[in-house]
């Protein structure tokens, strides 16, 4: 008993909030420098800001500094209160929008590795399977912009990228219009990657995986403290797996330092790379019977080319500093540059001409067509928040406000492919081992620069001591230029404003109930896709790049409640998700049609579970429902066979009416706990195909945990564990399939 009492208090403290109370030193001999961007800032709103002592004071009043980068026990909790999605550290019930918050704890249980594997099990999420290998997420059916809206720590993330989870804390995803919040993205919402940070104490974590297709995983989270008030924290990883052909091989790393822990100054500097050399199974084709897309080959079997392969890198550096006017009032800035590279070369698979689904056999011919897609991108951004809680006018008062800029220098070819090799395979011989002879080259690239600047200002005022207004407005100014292979070049410059208003109704510490409305606004250069072919005046794609911005709005409706006696939360809300100045022709097509005016909308409800039932038992449970989704503007044409994109009056592609994820263990004894969870997308239409429907399914995944020792513990893992076939991400032409069933042993130790 007194082992398990100790480990447990040694696992709490892992996330847990400073204990100290630390005492601010003040003076000229001990005052820091506030970066470039936070002067700026605070000059903005110092007449807002707490009194700075004078250099004859010696110390300033002792205040209690709670973290602002942690949040208690996410590593052994599937619930959180707090999040630092609306910027700063915030209470979700202060949050008038949905947010779904999927801990380390979550991570770990299911083995949720690849950021992709994240956002599946995530409700309201769905996948555009793109031409060149990207998945194109989308959020209640609204594009997140080619993963335009993923951040990092509240910084952008860079697109068409790889992802792994080993240096992740949390994930969080703000669902519903958030142009105040962050600036230029989609309607859909935000998702937000918590990094891990060093903390007090001398901590250590291995983690060994190993699985079906030959996969072996390994990670090391070191956490060392180097002073009283300084850490270093080290995560590492290395993955390797090849699954009947279509492999993986990741390498990851990411140092952090971290000194002056709850102090008045505190900095961070870290480190991220990671790198990726693989080969995708691009894609599966698909039959239709009565409009219905029937999957046939088994999800398992790769069919591309031995010589494919999928590379990426990510590397940026990344600076925090932290100043503490006192207990209420804060200032944060944040740097980072990084470098982000991507080439693809992969084989699009396709039946033999006079294939059906009634002659398939194992010496059907497959085709293989080269795809490939070339792209590297420099993004540097500078990021000051500044928080306050003050009264003024007899209220009080929760301020926000920001400043940011970036700069990105971007190089693509979206279709460098290559001389098709001529290859081909049957049905009954995937992973035949053929490699193309064909040399690519050196790729020519388009080019495209981007800077943006945006200020932001929200208060939240509590009018009573139930009832809250919150009022918020940000203003961006956005450039972009791009310039083609051909010698054409285009830019474009856009300001624009973004409203945010909510009130909040607390009548006690476990129910909020909310109403709020926001924008949110997409620039016609966002993801680079309009930057090739002639921008003489009046042409198609000089009109493409003098497309307004989309606009769009959310207006939502709901509460947060706290329950089981304060051990888990649940939040339910009713949403009104519309675009009315969207591009709604496909971009594959935009050099023939330019994009007018189009308006779509979605309502639905979202509904949000995370926490303990009771002692034993925790739950997370998210769930999507969308009644109500229609195109109610477009300017696409019905052509003659009725079939193609969708029109006006159609629901939108890859837009469910119910999306669900369950995840939920129990522990049986003191040593054994048990996990089930439930994955569940409803019947759906692919972009550009009107008339066809994939299919709804569900997956079942299963765990079971022995402890072996305080410090040691063994895990098993079997996910789909029906091995059910279904079309996950989807295209006009093709899908790639949902994994098929895997079985996971992972051994941890502590120390």
């Amino acid at each position: 008993m007194p082992n398990r009492k100790k480990r447990l208090q040694t696992a709490q403290a892992h996330h847990a909030l400073p204990t100290q109370t630390p005492t601010f030193k003040g003076g000229t001999a001990n005052a820091t420098l506030l970066p470039l961007g936070a002067m700026l800032l605070a000059g903005s709103v110092s007449a807002m800001a707490q009194t700075v002592p004078n250099a004859s004071e010696k110390t300033l009043a002792t205040v209690e500094v709670r973290e602002q980068v942690e949040t208690p026990q996410s590593k052994n909790n599937l619930r959180t209160t707090e999040s630092t999605i609306g910027k700063g550290q915030q209470a979700l019930r202060d949050i008038p929008q949905s947010v779904t918050v999927m801990t380390e704890m979550l991570l770990n249980d299911r083995n949720l590795d690849d950021f992709r594997e994240v956002l599946k099990t995530t409700a309201g999420v769905t996948f555009l399977a793109g031409e060149t290998g990207e998945e194109d997420v989308r959020l209640r059916g609204f594009s997140l912009g080619q993963a335009g809206d993923i951040y990092v720590d509240g910084l952008r993330d860079a697109p068409l990228i790889e992802r792994d989870t080993f240096n992740h804390d949390r994930v969080e995803i703000l669902k519903g219009s958030a142009s105040m919040l962050f600036g230029k993205g989609s309607t859909g919402g935000v998702v937000n990657q918590v990094s891990k940070q060093p903390f007090l104490m001398d901590q250590h974590e291995v983690n060994l995986t190993v699985g079906t297709g030959k996969e072996v995983r390994l990670t090391g989270d070191f956490n060392i403290k180097t002073g009283d008030d300084a850490a270093l924290r080290i995560n590492a990883m290395a993955h390797d797996a090849d699954n009947h052909g279509a492999k993986v091989n990741k390498k990851g790393i990411a140092p952090t330092y971290r000194w002056g822990i709850g102090l008045k100054d505190e900095f961070s500097v870290g480190l991220y790379h990671l790198e990726t050399d693989g080969k995708p199974l691009y894609n599966h084709p698909w039959f239709t019977v009565n409009n219905e897309i029937v999957p046939t080959l088994p999800a398992k079997n790769y069919y591309g080319l031995a010589s494919d392969y999928l590379k990426t890198e990510s590397t940026y550096a990344s600076f925090s500093h932290v100043h503490r006017f006192d207990q209420n009032s804060q200032i944060k800035t944040q740097v980072r540059h990084g470098t982000y590279e991507r080439d693809l070369w992969a084989s699009v698979v396709r039946f033999g001409a006079g294939t059906t689904i009634d002659n398939l056999n194992d010496a059907t011919v497959v085709t293989r067509t080269p795809k490939g897609r070339v792209g590297t991108s420099d993004l540097t951004q500078i990021q000051s928040d500044y928080t306050n809680q003050f009264s003024a006018w007899g209220k009080k008062h929760s301020l926000i406000a920001g400043v940011d800029l970036s700069y990105e220098d971007a190089q693509r070819n979206n279709s460098f492919a290559g001389t098709p090799s001529g290859l081909t395979t049957t049905v009954g011989t995937p992973n035949d081992g053929a490699v193309s002879t064909v040399v690519r080259g050196e790729p020519p690239l388009n080019r495209f620069k981007a800077s943006g600047v945006g200020l932001y200002l929200q208060d939240t005022v509590a009018i009573t001591s139930e009832l809250k207004l919150l009022g918020g407005l940000r203003y961006d100014k956005f450039k972009g230029s791009y310039s083609d292979t051909a010698g054409n070049s285009k830019e474009v410059s856009e300001g624009l404003w973004s409203p945010r208003l909510g009130v909040m109704f607390q009548p006690s510490a476990t129910a909020s109930y909310y109403a709020s409305a926001g924008t949110s606004y997409n620039t016609s250069g966002d993801t680079y896709q309009f930057a090739l072919g002639s921008f003489a005046p009046g042409s198609n794609n000089d009109k493409l790049a003098n497309t307004p911005p989309e606009k769009s709005r959310n207006i939502e409706i709901g509460g947060k409640f706290e329950l089981f006696e304060d051990r888990a939360s649940l939040g339910v809300a009713l949403f009104r998700s519309e675009k009315f100045n969207e591009r709604n022709t496909d971009s594959d097509s935009a050099a023939t049609q330019y994009l007018l005016s189009g308006k779509r909308h979605a309502t639905g409800m979202e509904f949000n579970l995370s926490g303990r039932i009771n002692p034993k038992w925790d739950i997370f449970y998210n769930h999507t429902w969308i009644p109500s989704a229609r195109i109610d503007e477009s300017n696409v044409v019905l052509n003659a066979a009725g079939t193609g994109a969708q029109v006006q009056g159609d629901r939108p592609a890859l837009t469910p009416k119910h999306s669900a994820s369950l995840w939920t263990t129990y522990r049986v004894t003191p040593r054994v706990r048990v996990g089930a969870g439930l994955n569940y997308r409803g019947a759906q239409n692919p972009e550009g195909q009107r008339t066809l429907v994939a299919k709804s399914f569900a997956t079942a995944d299963a765990m079971v945990e022995y402890t072996v020792s305080d410090s040691t513990s063994v895990k098993l893992n079997v996910t789909n564990l029906t091995d059910k076939l279904y079309a996950d991400s989807l295209y006009r032409g093709f899908y790639v399939p949902g994994a098929a069933r895997s079985v996971q042993l992972s051994l941890k130790t502590l120390f």
